[in-house]
């Protein structure tokens, strides 16, 4: 897989990983404890399947799904070190721990011209200022952010230092802390209330999820630009630059 690839071929360590989980978990829990997503996520009504788990006997109730489920608050460095590999079990260190969680979710952005939204009378939160794919090696599809964000800033003649928040999808943590240290993105500013190793990525919906989060934050945390980036299945980069109305 090109989690064990990146992690072998550039020698991201098992503890690396962990530690970078780890750190996705708990400032997703941070997040949610003081209710930073409650304003991006449409409550839905929905049936709930109960299993009695001494009888096996099921049952169904009403509920309102309104957080996203998948976080782990609990979870330690202890717990994550005795996770056994996933891909490679004798020499492997990547685990369901330190990996993104399959998951189901759903998510929208709009986006139109500026004379558009203040026809509508609407509030935009931000600019969408460039978009950059580029290719890499298919086998290491996970560190394509690392050709595509100097791409990006080069349009838009910015710098690293210039970006107040990122978010880098963490597919698996391996190729989030080679992107990291590869294009020297500070902890501080990047995935500030975790990733997808605590939160789910569901195929098709996580970069929208992104995009809606980033640019909250950046009016929240009151800064300018911010990069929305990822992996692509077959061997691409993508990221997109957004600058705050505010």
């Amino acid at each position: 897989t090109t989690a064990e690839t990146v992690a072998k071929r550039y020698n991201v360590t098992r503890e690396a990983q962990d530690e970078y989980a780890l750190s996705s978990q708990l400032r997703c829990a941070e997040a949610q404890d003081q209710g930073l997503f409650d304003d991006e996520i449409v409550p839905m009504n929905t049936v709930m399947k109960i299993v009695n788990k001494e009888t096996g006997e099921e049952s169904e109730a009403e509920t309102v799904v309104d957080r996203d489920n998948c976080n782990r608050p609990n979870t330690t460095i202890e717990g994550l070190a005795g996770l056994n590999p996933v891909f490679d079990p004798e020499g492997g260190s990547v685990t369901a721990g330190n990996s993104s969680q399959l998951s189901d979710g759903a998510s929208v952005t709009l986006l139109m011209s500026e004379e558009k939204a203040n026809a509508l009378g609407l509030d935009p939160l931000a600019y969408f200022r460039g978009f950059t794919v580029s290719g890499c090696e298919p086998d290491e599809m996970g560190i394509g952010p690392i050709f595509a964000v100097p791409k990006l800033l080069k349009a838009a003649s910015l710098e690293v230092a210039d970006i107040d928040l990122w978010e880098l999808n963490e597919a698996f943590a391996s190729q989030v802390v080679y992107i990291r240290d590869q294009l020297n993105l500070a902890t501080e500013k990047l995935n500030i209330h975790g990733g997808s190793i605590a939160i789910g990525h569901p195929f098709g919906m996580t970069g929208s999820r992104q995009v809606g989060h980033l640019t909250r934050e950046l009016q929240r945390n009151k800064v300018k630009y911010g990069v929305v980036t990822m992996c692509v299945g077959g061997g691409m980069g993508a990221a997109g630059l957004f600058e705050s109305i505010s």
